[in-house]
């Protein structure tokens, strides 16, 4: 059984903010914590990845993960400037080290680090999980955010085994 660990990735205070609030941001949570929660209970890794650039400088409170998924002082934070949350960051020294095989992609931005991130694991030979009702996105001038979070995860299929936040069981001897 290929060893798991689930991606959180770019959780953090901004994409709450009150005056643009991510789609559904309070269900992401809600999925984020079962999924967290389940990892944890299952002996999975919790790998949070934190983005940085100049809305999301380093040590603002804008930057920090959001405090309902604090991470655990087990989890690995991984620190990241690009979508793609291996470029230039420890994410696959990190999960070598840990022996990591397979993982289970979750949080923001649908269309941006959710899906370069996906398509780079797949390419890098990872076995990918992508859990659809647990990323989100916001609206754009063509598409709504659920018309961008759907075509993500009918399009992601051909990199990722798609499924729910109930459908993932985090066990190891289970798999996901």
């Amino acid at each position: 059984m290929k060893k798991s660990a689930l991606l959180v990735i770019d959780v953090q205070n901004e994409m709450f903010h009150v005056n643009d609030p991510v789609y559904e941001g309070e269900r992401l949570l809600y999925n984020l914590k079962q999924l967290i929660a389940k990892a944890r209970n299952g002996g999975v890794p919790v790998f949070y990845i934190q983005h940085n650039d100049e809305g999301l400088v380093k040590g603002s409170d804008a930057w920090r993960i959001n405090p309902e998924i604090a991470p655990a002082m087990s989890d690995v934070i991984i620190q990241k400037t690009r979508p793609d949350s291996f470029y230039n960051t420890t994410l696959e020294e990190e999960l070598k080290r840990q022996d990591i095989e397979h993982v289970i992609l979750a949080g923001m931005q649908s269309e941006l680090c959710v899906d370069t991130t996906c398509r780079r694991a797949s390419s890098m030979g990872y076995a990918v999980t992508l859990v659809s009702d647990a990323h989100s996105t916001w609206s754009s001038a063509a598409l709504t955010a659920q018309q961008i979070i759907d075509y993500e995860n009918a399009t992601l299929r051909w990199f990722a085994s798609i499924k729910t936040t109930e459908e993932v069981i985090f066990a190891e001897e289970a798999g996901v």
